[in-house]
């Protein structure tokens, strides 16, 4: 793309602006770290644009206190550019799980989802960071060909991204953009743990 152009324009019928501005199913996967601070970043830059915007946290605690939700959270009090509004679905599951607790988590996200079909029909966000969300795809608590199709059929100019390891091949096969974070080397590498303003 040099330039910022694309190396193919498709005969598909759509003016220049019209293919510009389609709503784009982005997703970010692989085993690297970003994934999320991707996500977050590209929230911020729509929130600059008004665009209101929704968080839907799969994986993370509500009771884990993350950076971004507090950066996110003030700029979208600030009143100058969007609105965001912040969800966090169950308590956590991915690196914590006590017995017993599995059918719980998977009714949470399924919620989570029926959330997010509810809010896409009713076109309430102009983008929607699905925070981790293909740990609930990869592990069956939400049907993935039930989340191809809503996206694909989704209502009005809608961005959506996905971010989390591993995501689905339907899911890949139906983005817009697929990122792979790839890792070269991390500090946990050492024996060194996450830290504050890095990881959270």
């Amino acid at each position: 793309m040099p330039q910022g152009r694309p190396t193919h324009v498709p005969d598909d019928g759509l003016t220049t602006r019209q293919r510009r501005n389609r709503p784009l199913l982005m997703v970010h996967t692989g085993p690297g770290k970003g994934k999320s601070t991707a996500a977050f970043g590209l929230a911020a830059r729509a929130w600059a644009q008004g665009w209101d915007i929704g968080v839907f946290q799969f994986v993370k605690s509500a009771k884990w206190r993350i950076g971004e939700e507090r950066a996110l959270r003030v700029l979208g009090e600030s009143g100058q550019g969007g609105r965001v509004h912040w969800n966090k679905m169950g308590e956590g599951w991915s690196w914590i799980q006590r017995p017993g607790t599995e059918a719980d988590h998977a009714a949470d996200a399924a919620e989570g989802w029926r959330q997010i079909k509810r809010d896409l029909a009713a076109e309430t966000y102009g983008l929607y960071v699905l925070d981790e969300f293909t740990y609930p795809l990869k592990w069956g608590w939400v049907d993935v060909e039930d989340v191809v199709a809503t996206l694909a059929d989704r209502p009005g100019r809608q961005h959506v991204v996905v971010t989390g390891r591993d995501a689905h091949p339907r899911l890949l096969e139906a983005a817009d953009l697929v990122t792979e974070m790839t890792k070269v080397k991390h500090p946990m590498d050492a024996g060194q743990k996450g830290q504050r303003g890095i990881e959270w």
